[in-house]
């Protein structure tokens, strides 16, 4: 697939809800009651049938479902040396503000034993890929251009670092991130030598910048680092997502960046709201070929706010949130194609591509939706982009 993909492509975000052998699988990796390559079976497994799945609904680029991770970014515990994967009671030894940890535990109304994040323990070092196994694993499956997904450079570090552990080994924060940077530059370099057609950074966290000011943080994984002022933070932000983007070759493969407001949650009203425009600044900065943005929910705000302003770089593709994947509501093939055309006022056609809000599962076993929904919405997505294709081709 060359850099810049077909008119109105389409693809999921990343993920795709768990079924019960994986789940059970990774609680027996997690006790050593099953190998790891026994897991690796039943991922490949699943990985298969969701390809197949995918091509059925008409998706233009595949992802693996990430059905090896335990979540969207601890599962790097497994994949780098240096971090362990530690569970909420061992976190709550070491967080001075115990009090507000737990309270961002009731907002999420999640149970405690059942989050595990991912912490710098050690000098981070390399394991042989982050994502890379799971594109090679695709590869052998799959006919159709293929999209990775990896946490960005200011989610890993973020999420990673506990300063009393993290800082037996680094200096600060910034310190982990250079090293998180290198790495991630290293993966990139990996992915464009095994054929990624598109490599996604999540930096869901961004948004927990800007929006929970004077309200309490709902992003588990950005409360374990101090929080700066905001702009200061989102200049660190981009220092760090700046160079990872930059390091892929727009000749062999489209880096992307998803920004969204959260999503462990159906209940939209525990979710941030806010328009993007307090992150334009972040976003010409960073220079994204492609912003695969959250559109479907009202609390994303007015197209015209991000369009109409002359930060939206002028050859950045929209990767258009058009489908919610925390509703039961399947968005018809007319809603889509209107939110569509309206993002057509200010893009061009070669300048739009069309996917849901986020994943359709965050933590291993909370999926926002089940598999017979997340079918017919997507298809709803892939029929509008053909109906696209025809009016605009």
């Amino acid at each position: 697939m060359a850099a810049r993909p077909p008119l109105f492509s389409t693809s999921l975000m990343g993920s795709l809800p768990r079924p019960r052998a994986i789940l059970d699988g990774l609680r027996g990796l997690r006790k050593g009651a099953l190998t790891r390559e026994a897991f690796d079976a039943l991922v490949e497994a699943e990985t298969r049938r969701a390809l197949a799945l995918q091509e059925d609904w008409g998706l233009d680029l595949l992802t693996s479902g990430e059905f090896g991770r335990d979540n969207y970014v601890s599962f790097v515990a497994d994949r780098l040396s240096g971090v362990e994967m530690m569970d909420m009671g061992q976190l709550l030894d070491h967080i001075e503000d115990k009090k507000a940890f737990e309270q961002i535990l009731t907002i999420l109304d999640v149970p405690a034993v059942s989050i595990r994040n991912a912490i710098c323990t050690g000098r981070l070092g390399d394991r042989g890929g982050i994502a890379l196994p799971e594109l090679e694993m695709m590869k052998r499956r799959a006919n159709k251009p293929l999209k990775v997904t990896l946490p960005g450079p200011y989610l890993l570090t973020r999420s990673m670092w506990l300063a009393p552990l993290s800082g037996r080994a680094y200096a600060d924060k910034e310190e982990l991130g250079r090293d998180v940077v290198a790495l991630l530059q290293q993966e990139v370099s990996r992915l464009q030598e095994a054929g990624a057609a598109v490599i996604q950074f999540d930096e869901p966290v961004l948004t927990e910048v800007i929006f929970t000011e004077g309200r309490p943080r709902s992003f588990m994984c950005a409360a374990l680092s101090e929080r700066k002022d905001p702009a200061e933070e989102l200049a660190f932000a981009a220092s760090l997502i700046a160079p990872v983007l930059a390091h892929v070759d727009g000749a062999r493969s489209l880096a992307a960046l998803h920004v969204c407001r959260g999503n462990w949650s159906r209940d939209e009203s525990t979710l941030l709201s806010g328009p993007y425009t307090p992150l334009l600044d972040l976003f010409a900065e960073v220079q994204a070929p492609l912003l695969e943005l959250e559109y479907s929910t009202p609390r994303a705000g007015e197209l015209s706010a991000l369009l109409e302003d002359g930060r939206f770089g002028s050859g950045t593709i929209l990767g258009l949130g058009v489908v919610n994947p925390r509703i039961d509501h399947v968005e018809s093939v007319e809603e889509i194609l209107n939110r569509a055309e309206e993002a057509l006022r200010w893009l061009p056609p070669e300048r739009l591509m069309l996917t849901p809000d986020c994943g359709f599962a965050t933590f291993a076993n909370r999926p926002m939706n089940v598999e017979e929904v997340i079918g017919r919405k997507v298809s709803a997505m892939t029929e509008a982009a053909r109906i696209l294709r025809r009016r605009h081709g």
